[in-house]
């Protein structure tokens, strides 16, 4: 055995999985232990934001950590070493195999695609395959020495995005004049390779028309920050000052300047389940033809039940509303037409109708909206779907929702009711055939028995798949919903 088979035997690196199916990346946004931390299998190393929610990973290895290859808020690609660790501490100082951030997100980057040579163990999924490609050498500049690649290599290949060649520099003679001390520093790292900085930052540069090699960094790792490019603004700014106010115009505006403009913008990385959210609403969207239809009931019969049932010993302790009732009522009317739970199969050009309801519950979070959903909904009774929608609502208020939970939908209920609006044009979570919106209860005349009274009305909404949903079928289904509302004893006699 070679010295460097026993060192990659003894220093077990584990990376990033697919914590949920498909997903491709993950930003690390705590880490729990720190180099030199006893681990032991099946231990909670760090917590992972995805696209769909923030989950733990444990290390599947005994030892002691050697090296986290991440800092917290960085996304990091699936299958990327994120850490290693030494499993024989007791055998002596040995060399941990080389394998730096740098060439990690050089191979996440490759174009070139590789044969799969086998792929790791997730947590949810098959993972993916590890890439092969390596990053070719980069030549040196001539008339300049090699310079080693520094400790922070990973972070910097993160922050800079795919590697690009050092730009050579111009000759300069020994007695050629000094560039400003501000700027030294710029040029320096510029020499070393590409100016560090988040693509969000070269955006903003290039939009204001400043090079990043001429920009003095300040943020950690030499990397240039949304600051550091003002202040670049202000500095190209300054010159010209003087020979304006040489020549003042009495009375004239003041011209808004492009750093006073930039200065009250903020600009926010789209990522996490902001990012999926976005994603999957335009692919939704673009891909399912929508239709959505209205309609307003009374559902002051509705409103009554639900005060009734607080007071019900079975329902003692759950979380009894308005909410509670419109999924039965939706779940009721599905049963009545089954067709409507389907889904579209674009690859095999099939349609796929279920005998099963998963209910989405659009819900909204400090990471963003999510959608979980209670697992075969029209086979529980109402205290057991008003004990699941509680566990649901909680969990995902506190952001543990697993990614299991968010996947395999059927259809979703939104309630835009609670923010006071009347309803909306929901647009239908990837994959499900239908979207229910139950808009605000407010007291409205209504014609009663013949008389205008005051009743409690709400304004439901439903798109569908038109795909999967004909007209005719979509507006019985909503009639249905309306239905039942209206007259909640029809719970028991279409149940």
């Amino acid at each position: 055995m070679t010295a460097g088979t026993a060192n990659a035997q003894r220093f077990r690196e584990f990376k990033m999985p697919d914590v949920g199916e498909g997903l491709t990346e993950a930003e690390i946004l705590k880490w729990y232990v720190q180099p030199g931390d006893t681990v032991t299998d099946g231990q909670a190393v760090c917590e992972v934001e995805t696209a769909k929610a923030a989950v733990e990973l444990p290390i599947p290895y005994d030892g002691v950590v050697h090296e986290l290859r991440f800092g917290e808020g960085v996304t990091v690609d699936v299958g990327t070493v994120i850490i290693s660790v030494d499993t024989d501490p007791g055998a002596g100082p040995a060399e941990a195999p080389a394998a730096s951030g740098a060439q990690e997100a050089a191979a996440a980057d490759s174009e070139e695609d590789a044969e799969p040579q086998g792929r790791q163990a997730v947590l949810v999924g098959y993972g993916a395959a590890p890439s092969s490609t390596k990053r070719r050498a980069r030549k040196a500049q001539a008339g300049v020495p090699a310079q080693p690649e520094p400790a922070s290599a990973g972070l910097q290949a993160e922050l800079n995005g795919r590697p690009a060649p050092a730009p050579m520099a111009a000759p300069v003679a020994e007695d050629a004049p000094t560039a400003p001390a501000s700027v030294a520093p710029a040029v320096s790292a510029a020499g070393a390779g590409r100016p560090l900085a988040k693509p969000p930052v070269r955006k903003l540069a290039k939009d204001l028309g400043i090079d990043l090699a001429t920009v003095v960094p300040t943020g950690p790792d030499g990397t240039i920050t949304r600051d550091d490019v003002h202040a670049a603004v202000g500095r190209a700014a300054a010159p010209a000052a003087p020979s304006e106010a040489a020549t003042p115009v009495a009375g004239a505006p003041a011209v808004p300047g492009v750093v006073d403009t930039a200065a009250r913008e903020r600009r926010v990385p789209v990522k996490g389940v902001r990012k999926a959210t976005a994603q999957a609403m335009v692919a939704s969207a673009f891909t399912a033809p929508h239709v959505t239809e209205f309609i307003t009931v009374d559902v002051t019969r509705t409103m009554k039940l639900v005060q009734e049932l607080k007071q019900d010993p079975d329902l003692a302790g759950l979380r009894v509303n308005p909410l509670l009732l419109v999924a039965k009522a939706f779940l009721v009317a599905i049963k009545r037409h089954p067709e409507v739970n389907a889904s579209w199969d674009e690859a095999n050009q099939e349609i796929v109708y279920k005998d099963y309801i998963n209910l989405g519950i659009a819900a909204a979070t400090p990471r963003g909206l999510i959608v979980p959903n209670i697992k075969d909904a029209g086979a529980k009774t109402l205290p057991q779907l008003a004990e699941e929608l509680g566990e649901l609502v909680a969990t995902a208020r506190e952001g543990k929702t697993s990614p299991a939970a968010m996947s395999g939908g059927t259809v979703t209920i939104t309630n835009v009711g609670v923010f006071g609006v009347d309803t909306g044009t929901p647009i239908l979570n990837p994959g499900e055939s239908a979207i229910l919106a139950f808009g605000a209860v407010k007291l409205q005349p209504w014609v009663h028995k013949g008389k205008v009274k005051a009743r409690q009305v709400t304004t439901l909404a439903l798109s569908f798949d038109h795909r999967l949903i004909d007209g005719e079928l979509g507006s019985k289904l909503l009639a249905d919903v309306a239905a039942v509302l209206e007259r909640p004893k029809r719970l028991i006699t279409w149940g």
